[in-house]
């Protein structure tokens, strides 16, 4: 693509164009941009030594330029979107397994990263900017793409991240409390990601959980919708059975009863699996060939990930919301032999609002809860903990800042068919603190841990 928002990508030839986001106004980098070989500017003022072209609004010109240029071939794909506040990444990291394995072509672009084939590139938000989207979308294109899956964030929904695309089958997680820093309000948190559902084409599936209480503001008249519930709907969830290596359920659709096994944990994930099976299925694909995948399908990195420690079970997990930290310790309370211990930070710079309630969450559920710093960003860790410590009213709990400290101890206090859930960062490799983004991994940290224990006991 030829034409960027960025002035470090330039190369020699290509168009720059200035836009202003919330933190960055790219007229700024205009003159970096020329510098770099930039033949031609598209900016809001001024005029430079190189092709000027001034226009009342550079992203919406951005917009147009990509829709007009590219949707053509991407329009040849199947797009898969998915919104809710969690269960995304997971329900289209299934996705993506399934229709590759079952020879679909296909690429996932999400809170993880951007894949396809052997490629595997991280990226800094989990629905990209439209410039970097499109650019994307066209690489999968290029590359023999049938089908593209992908997170729809409400910031995208909001920021029109995905102007001009449209979806070939659709679906909604559930709706919790976050991102109300941006927002506001749950009411406009929520009208953001309703805007997927009227950005349908073709078969306009519509896969929606029906056991949210917000399910039936998803339900468009124009779509095929298929609900998703233990109670009511389209897809019945019957018989479930959790243990820490994987989840049996039973469920109803069209009058025929499915036996089902999983190798993901969580009362969850029985909803995730489903949404993938119903939207693949919508698009035509039979439900046995899909199950009959199962035993090949794994989850996310970083997503309920186990390790196993003695006759202990460590599961490093990305949950940072109130209601995703409530089904992490939920799901492990189903199947625990002996106590729980949680770790959990809450992001600086980030919704405070949810601090007190994650805090509450963690005591009310595990036996001893460790609270630590978690991406601090520019944020002082004292007034996060204090945030944290409000909602906090038992005195099963320590307060250790050091992550890596606190998962050592966390460790340390392991007996006998324990559970450590360490919550919060999940896949990431990397720790915010000020401006400076270091390496770190909770699950390096306890994999370096265990295996020192070992060395030390031989």
């Amino acid at each position: 693509m030829k034409i960027k928002t960025d002035s470090r990508k330039i190369e020699k030839g290509d168009t720059f164009i200035a836009i202003r986001n919330v933190n960055r106004d790219g007229h700024d980098y205009i003159l970096d941009a020329i510098d770099r070989g930039a033949k031609k500017i598209i900016c809001e003022k001024g005029q430079y030594d190189v092709e000027t072209v001034v226009v009342a609004d550079t992203r919406k010109y951005l917009e147009e330029y990509l829709y007009n240029t590219y949707y053509n071939d991407i329009s040849k794909m199947k797009l898969i979107g998915v919104t809710g506040t969690n269960g995304k990444t997971t329900t289209c990291f299934l996705i993506y397994q399934m229709l590759n394995d079952l020879g679909y072509k296909t690429a996932y672009i999400g809170t993880i990263g951007f894949y396809y084939s052997n490629v595997k590139r991280e990226l800094n938000n989990t629905t990209p900017d439209i410039d970097l989207l499109y650019e994307m979308l066209i690489e999968a294109y290029e590359n023999n793409c049938k089908y593209i899956v992908m997170e729809v964030s409400s910031h995208a929904l909001a920021l029109e991240r995905i102007y001009g695309l449209k979806y070939d089958a659709v679906a909604f997680t559930n709706l919790t409390r976050d991102h109300l820093d941006f927002h506001k309000t749950m009411e406009e948190y929520k009208k953001a990601k309703m805007k997927l559902f009227s950005l349908t084409r073709n078969e306009k599936i519509a896969v929606i959980n029906g056991d949210d209480e917000n399910y039936e503001s998803f339900i468009n008249k124009d779509n095929h919708n298929i609900i998703i519930s233990n109670k009511h709907g389209d897809v019945l969830i019957n018989h479930m059975n959790f243990t820490n290596l994987g989840t049996d359920f039973s469920f109803s659709y069209n009058k025929e009863l499915y036996h089902n096994h999983i190798n993901m944990v969580g009362r969850y994930n029985i909803y995730n699996y489903l949404t993938s099976l119903m939207i693949l299925n919508g698009l035509g694909i039979n439900i046995n060939k899909i199950l009959d995948l199962n035993e090949k399908l794994s989850p996310p990195p970083g997503r309920m990930e186990m390790i196993k420690y003695g006759t202990n079970s460590i599961f490093v997990d990305y949950a940072h919301t109130p209601d995703a930290m409530e089904n992490v310790l939920k799901t492990a309370l189903e199947f625990r032999k002996g106590k729980i211990i949680t770790i959990i930070g809450c992001g600086g710079d980030r919704d405070r609002t949810k601090r007190p309630i994650m805090g509450h969450i963690a005591e009310e559920y595990s036996n001893l809860a460790i609270y630590t710093n978690d991406n601090p960003r520019c944020e002082d860790p004292n007034n996060i903990m204090k945030d944290i410590l409000e909602g906090v009213k038992k005195d099963n709990h320590l307060v250790i800042f050091n992550r890596k400290d606190a998962i050592i101890k966390g460790i340390d206090l392991l007996e006998e068919n324990d559970i450590l859930l360490i919550l919060g960062k999940g896949h990431e490799d990397y720790q915010i603190i000020g401006k400076e983004k270091i390496h770190f991994s909770d699950k390096e940290i306890v994999l370096e841990n265990i295996k020192e224990r070992m060395v030390v006991n031989e």
